[in-house]
C-alpha cells in the first residue's frame, strides 16, 4: 500500500490520471468530492477508494512511463517509445557507466537512473543552468537521483573527467561537433546513440560518424499505432504517435582493413563504401589543404 511521501497514480471514472504524492492531511479536493490522503494510505495499490461524494478513485502505483510524462517541463522530452528502445540498445542496466549529453527536463535522466538501479551509474551534462535546476528538481520528484551525477557545464570541451563508460547517449541539436570527444570518455566497443528531429541533421552526422573512429552504424524512428481494445470491432485507431525524432546507433570502434576484407559485401554495398572512402579522402585533401593555407599565412611577414 502506499506509504506517506510517495507518489501514487489516481485515476478517475472520468478519464483523468494525476500522479499525487501521498502527504498527511493533505487532502485532494476535486469536482467529485474530497479524497482523503488517510484512506489512500490505508488501502493496497489496485483498490478504489471513495470519495466524500461517493465516487470511486482508483489507487495505482506509478509506471516509468508515468513518471516520465508528469515531469515539469521547459524542453521537449522524449516519448516512452523512444526512450524504451534507446535503453535496451545502450544495454542500461546493473553494473554500467552512461553518459547523457543534454539533460533538458531530465524525461531521459529518470530512465537512466531508472534501469541503471543501485550499482549503475549516470552522468548527466547540461550546459543552461535552468534547465540543470529542472532536472534535478524533477529526479528528486521522481523519488530516483542517488545514482545520477550531474554536470551543469557546455560538453565543447569534452566530457571531463570521465573515463571508460559503457554507453553513451547525445541528444543535442548538432551532435556532429562533440565526436571527437567521444573516444576519450568510452571504452572501446561502447554503444552510442544519438537522437535528432531532421534529415538535414542525420545526413551531417552520418558524414560525422563515416570518418570514425565509430562502426555499426544505423538510423531508425519508431511509430506507434494503437488499436481499439473492443473484440468484436477491432480496428486502428484514428491518431498515432508518428515521426518523434530519428534514433541513430553506432558503436566506438576502430575500423581496420582486416577486417574489411573479410567482409562479404553486394555490389551495392561494395559502390556504397567505395564512395564512403571517396568522402573521407576528399575531406582529408580538404583538411591539409586548409592547414596549409595556415601555414603560409603564419609565415608571411608584413612588408611594412
Amino acid at each position: 500500500m502506499p506509504a506517506y511521501g510517495e507518489l501514487a497514480l489516481i485515476a478517475t471514472p472520468r478519464g483523468k490520471r494525476v500522479l499525487r504524492r501521498i502527504e498527511e492531511n493533505q487532502d485532494m479536493h476535486t469536482q467529485d468530492g474530497i479524497l482523503r490522503m488517510a484512506d489512500v494510505a490505508a488501502v493496497p495499490y489496485g483498490s478504489e477508494v471513495l470519495t466524500s461524494l461517493g465516487v470511486p478513485f482508483r489507487i495505482q502505483r506509478p509506471t516509468l512511463a508515468d513518471l516520465i510524462k508528469g515531469v515539469k517541463r521547459q524542453t521537449q522530452i522524449l516519448y516512452p517509445k523512444d526512450i524504451g528502445y534507446l535503453c535496451a540498445r545502450l544495454g542500461v542496466g546493473p553494473g554500467r557507466v552512461v553518459i547523457e549529453a543534454g539533460t533538458g527536463s531530465g524525461g531521459m535522466t529518470i530512465a537512466l537512473s531508472w534501469f541503471s538501479g543501485p550499482t549503475g551509474h549516470v552522468h548527466t551534462f547540461e550546459a543552461r543552468e535552468e534547465f540543470h535546476r529542472l532536472a534535478r528538481r524533477n529526479l528528486t520528484w521522481a523519488g530516483l537521483g542517488d545514482n545520477v551525477t550531474m554536470h551543469c557545464r557546455d560538453i565543447a570541451d569534452g566530457f571531463g573527467d570521465v573515463r571508460d563508460a559503457d554507453a553513451l547517449f547525445l541528444d543535442v541539436r548538432t551532435p556532429w561537433e562533440y565526436l571527437r570527444h567521444i573516444p576519450a570518455a568510452v571504452s572501446p566497443g561502447a554503444a552510442l546513440a544519438f537522437l535528432v528531429p531532421t534529415v538535414d541533421q542525420v545526413s551531417r552526422l552520418l558524414l560525422g560518424l563515416e570518418q570514425g573512429p565509430f562502426d555499426d552504424v544505423e538510423v531508425c524512428e519508431i511509430l506507434v499505432r494503437r488499436w481499439k481494445p473492443v473484440a468484436d470491432r477491432l480496428r486502428p485507431e484514428d491518431r498515432m504517435v508518428a515521426h518523434t525524432g530519428f534514433l541513430l546507433f553506432a558503436r566506438h570502434q576502430e575500423r581496420s582493413e582486416t577486417w574489411n576484407a573479410f567482409r562479404s559485401l553486394g555490389t551495392r554495398e561494395r559502390k556504397q563504401e567505395a564512395a564512403r572512402l571517396e568522402r573521407i579522402e576528399r575531406l582529408g585533401q580538404s583538411d591539409r589543404s586548409e592547414q596549409s593555407d595556415r601555414s603560409g599565412d603564419d609565415a608571411t611577414t608584413d612588408p611594412a
